[in-house]
């Protein structure tokens, strides 16, 4: 088969596409997927750039999210058959094998059927950002109705997606954006109000937004500053959920002062970890996103689709920071 390998960590022409031999079913358990399509997100340049989780196992193939057709089960598989379009996140971290290749063997306890309506790049493109917004508001935001929720990023991949289940969770929602042109995109998605934070500051807008009290939930997408800007944007008592890791000057005084609960979000956690409960729950998150779906209540915004050969481009666009919306690789 087809498969774009990361021989070493660099700039994206590392990523050179090569004819490898394809997997075979090794478990009882395990799909075969003939793959249409490989969702791209940030996680796989930052793997790029500084080496992946296993440097001792390359070359790598990269690529969390993946969709495509089943075309083997083994022994034991219960919930699905040749023929069933499936889509997942697995694999793409450096060791078993990721989804920028033609075919994919996947542990059937991960994968749920690739919603209806979707086209196969667009249910490659979401996984991944369905379970993070997912778990980042319901599960560790707690998120209700009637709360106040300000997301960051708003048009990006994990904020567009936020956005759309904070509203289906009946919140009020605020979100930065960084041009008129994304403002109205997320306002199309629902977002009551867009804050465009090149000329004016998320705070202030947050806080008089609020009438001075802060918003109950804030999720940051972005790290660095934003964290701090969060917590200055929270009200008391209230939560702040980061998807980043905190650099060495976040304000944490302010998030102590007013009594925050601050949560991590990395939704690779079950995967790093080998943690298979916690993949069958994040399975079973996609299965409720593709009822969402199909019901025309959720969706995902495709922006760029790129060939396998243009997995170099595809990074390149991603690490542009211009980005609304998604990228998926389509094979030939």
């Amino acid at each position: 088969m087809k498969a774009v390998l990361m021989t070493a960590a660099g700039s994206p022409e590392v990523l050179q596409v090569h004819a490898v031999p394809d997997p075979a079913i090794q478990g009882d358990s395990e799909l075969l997927v003939r793959l249409h399509a490989a969702g791209v997100n940030p996680i796989d340049t930052k793997l790029r750039q500084r080496g992946t989780f296993y440097p001792d196992q390359m070359p790598a193939i990269l690529g969390c999210d993946g969709a495509g057709v089943v075309e083997a089960v083994g022994s034991g598989v219960q919930q699905f058959q040749v023929g069933d379009a499936v889509y997942f996140c697995n694999g793409g971290l450096g060791g078993h094998p990721g989804n920028y290749a033609e075919y994919a063997i996947v542990d059937e306890k991960f994968a749920a059927h690739k919603p209806k309506s979707m086209s196969f790049a667009e249910a490659a493109a979401a996984p991944l950002v369905l379970i993070t917004a997912w778990e980042s508001l319901y599960d560790r935001g707690k998120l209700e109705a009637g709360r106040r929720v300000l997301i960051h990023a708003g048009a990006g991949g994990v904020g567009h997606v936020a956005i759309q289940l904070a509203k289906l969770a009946g919140a009020s929602v605020c979100t930065t954006v960084s041009s008129p042109e994304k403002a109205e995109f997320v306002q199309h998605l629902g977002a009551d109000r867009a804050i465009l934070y090149s000329n004016s500051d998320p705070v202030k807008e947050t806080l008089e937004w609020t009438k001075g009290e802060g918003v109950d939930l804030t999720f940051d997408t972005v790290g660095r500053m934003v964290l701090s800007q969060s917590f200055a944007a929270t009200c008391i008592y209230g939560d702040v959920v980061t998807i980043l890791a905190p650099d060495a000057n976040t304000d944490w005084k302010t998030a102590r002062d007013r009594n925050l609960r601050v949560s991590f979000e990395l939704m690779l956690t079950p995967m790093l970890k080998g943690l298979t409960p916690a993949q069958q729950d994040q399975a079973k998150i996609l299965q409720q996103c593709a009822r969402l779906i199909d019901q025309g209540q959720l969706k995902i915004h495709l922006a760029h689709t790129f060939s396998l050969d243009e997995a170099a481009q595809a990074h390149r666009v991603l690490e542009s920071g211009s980005m609304v919306g998604k990228i998926a690789l389509v094979m030939e």
